[in-house]
């Protein structure tokens, strides 16, 4: 007889997957038995969602094989293409029916028995749990330029956590629902649900070597999402711009009265015609820059009154 699938779950766990076919067993080697051991300590039901983000190998048909063997608890979304980390994790949340959810990443960096202590924390009443990688097994540009955007970040958008990388956090369905209701084309989740919740908690979680294949988050994409975050979340760099460029302003107007009133002192002179010509460049890039960063927020809002759908899901995988 052919298990269903939990009808009211009280903890789900979200689970966005791009091109992981190496490590997938080794997931669900791990994953199934440590949140049976959860729903045994705890009593409670729980379900797993995985989606699919319109991975090229073969991890689609390696997570329906999954949806066979364990049915019970098992949901899988695959998505028509490529849509992103975060708007796999929104599927996730459309698709969770569990009072509480947790998101884990595939790579088994953060452990699946690590779930247990965020469950702990979620059922003690925090509506947010965010998570600090100790002993982080990542390369020292990737710990150091963490670091310098969390420190940014915090600067600028006055939102606290202390490891805005990690993948494993929980949420209670409150929280989820709020960030569901945000309809943003670009967001960053945790911060999101941070900014809603009343009692949010961070705990020290253990970190482990990636499995198989390597990050998906290129330089460009790292960049690309904090800019999301910064601009998503504070006009603070339009004003620190707009500060600048009178600053500038008032520094090149003086500049010019001095030369001029220079010229008419002592004469036409050619020495410090290359000076001119850097403080030329340094205000040309100065002002590009600030094009860029206006840009950023035009960009977002001609991406949100497109009112495109995020993501596409092409089919759900799923005993009922």
């Amino acid at each position: 007889m052919t298990a269903n699938l939990v009808a009211n779950p009280k903890l789900s766990i979200v689970i966005p997957v791009y091109n992981e076919e190496d490590g997938l067993q080794a997931l669900f080697d791990r994953l199934y038995p440590a949140l049976d051991a959860v729903a045994a300590k705890r009593k409670l039901a729980y379900e797993i969602v995985f989606i699919n983000d319109g991975s090229k190998d073969r991890s689609a048909g390696i997570l329906a094989k999954q949806v066979e063997l364990r049915p019970d608890v098992t949901r899988v979304v695959l998505f028509h293409s490529n849509f992103g980390q975060h708007m796999a994790i929104m599927a996730g949340f459309e698709y969770a029916k569990g009072e509480h959810i947790i998101t884990l990443d595939a790579d088994l960096q953060n452990p699946p028995e690590e779930i247990d202590a965020l469950t702990d924390q979620l059922l003690k009443g925090h509506d947010y749990v965010g998570t600090i990688r100790a002993d982080r097994r990542d390369s020292f540009f990737r710990k150091f330029a963490s670091r310098a955007m969390n420190r940014l970040r915090e600067n600028i958008t006055r939102i606290t956590m202390t490891d805005q990388g990690c993948m494993l956090r929980g949420y209670s369905r409150r929280i989820v629902d709020l960030v569901r209701q945000c309809d943003e084309s670009n967001t960053f989740i945790p911060a999101l649900a941070y900014t809603f919740s009343a009692n949010p908690t961070e705990i020290t979680v253990k970190h482990e070597e990636r499995f198989a294949g390597e990050s998906k988050y290129s330089l460009y994409q790292l960049i690309r999402l904090n800019f999301d975050l910064v601009t998503g979340f504070s006009i603070m760099p339009l004003q620190i711009f707009s500060i600048l460029g009178m600053l500038l302003s008032l520094a090149a107007g003086s500049l010019f009265a001095y030369l001029l009133v220079r010229r008419f002192v002592l004469g036409a002179e050619v020495e410090g015609v290359f000076t001119l010509f850097a403080l030329t460049f340094f205000l040309i890039g100065v002002m590009l820059f600030g094009l860029g960063l206006l840009g950023e927020y035009i960009g977002r809002i001609y991406q949100q009154i497109r009112k495109r759908p995020r993501y596409v899901v092409q089919t759900v995988l799923e005993k009922k």
